[in-house]
């Protein structure tokens, strides 16, 4: 079996579509500008909530699979050591404990997706969390898959958990609580080796930190998440903090988040005048 898997090797079938994540980004249906009022579709009162919430549900199950993929590249990728390129024999079993967690949400999601009336394939699939795993640095992947894109997961089931609620979804509801609890001790793995690795190792840890910040910025283009209210997902404070995440830290995701809206809407006003 080859290590390091690249993006382009992944197993899919014929009903999925992949598309890069940039696609999304500079999307101008997806970025609410200055001048226009705060729109969030999301909103269970908007006409387009069912759709949205069809559409996020479907990239969870996408994110799900790659999620199992990449916890399951890094039980295999690396030898079993303290080096760079290597990974603690204790990492590996909590990669491997998560990709049962991974196995198990991608199931129910499948079933979510039938309960809102959608079919895998309906909605095209990013590839960015798994080639965020793909990073040779098992640090880092830790920095861009546990601690950002499942933090983001963190504040995305907190999101639908509340959805559900606000439309009388019981099943919606009880499921996303029940993965936003498993996604909570994912990132506070994250949270709990990052630190460990890098206890005597500044630069290294400084480096994967950099790396989560690039993540979270880019998941948070055009307002997808923050603390506005045009924001469709909002930072999950309490579920952060018993993640890991001190308040600073959160903090500074809000900063990221304000500065990836700025960015998005400078982009479509730019497009826009050009």
């Amino acid at each position: 079996m080859q290590r390091h898997l690249p993006v382009d090797k992944l197993a899919r079938d014929s009903r999925f579509e992949t598309i890069p994540i940039e696609t999304l980004i500079f999307d101008p249906r997806n970025v609410t500008r200055a001048d226009e009022p705060s729109r969030n579709a999301f909103s269970p009162e908007s006409y387009e909530a069912p759709d949205a919430a069809r559409s996020l549900m479907h990239g969870i199950f996408v994110g799900e699979i790659q999620a199992l993929e990449g916890a399951g590249r890094t039980c295999f990728d690396f030898d079993t050591g303290e080096g760079d390129d290597e990974a603690p024999f204790e990492l590996k079993l909590d990669m491997a404990r998560q990709c049962w967690d991974e196995a198990r949400h991608v199931e129910i999601s499948v079933k979510l997706g039938d309960h809102m009336g959608s079919e895998i394939g309906e909605f095209a699939e990013q590839t960015t969390l798994y080639e965020a795993a793909c990073n040779e640095d098992p640090v880092l992947r830790l920095a861009g898959v546990n601690r950002a894109l499942e933090g983001l997961a963190i504040d995305v089931f907190n999101t639908m958990k509340s959805f559900g609620e606000a439309t009388a979804d019981p099943m919606l509801e009880f499921c996303e609580d029940w993965m936003l609890a498993d996604e909570v001790t994912h990132v506070k793995m994250g949270s709990d080796w990052l630190r460990k690795i890098t206890e005597h190792d500044p630069d290294r840890r400084a480096k994967a930190l950099e790396f989560q910040r690039a993540v979270d910025k880019l998941f948070s283009f055009g307002g997808f998440r923050g603390e506005d209210d045009d924001s469709p997902v909002h930072l999950a404070r309490t579920f952060r903090r018993l993640a890991g995440f001190s308040d600073d830290e959160i903090s500074e995701l809000v900063d990221v988040a304000a500065e990836a809206m700025a960015e998005a809407q400078a982009l479509t006003q730019a497009a826009a005048a050009g």
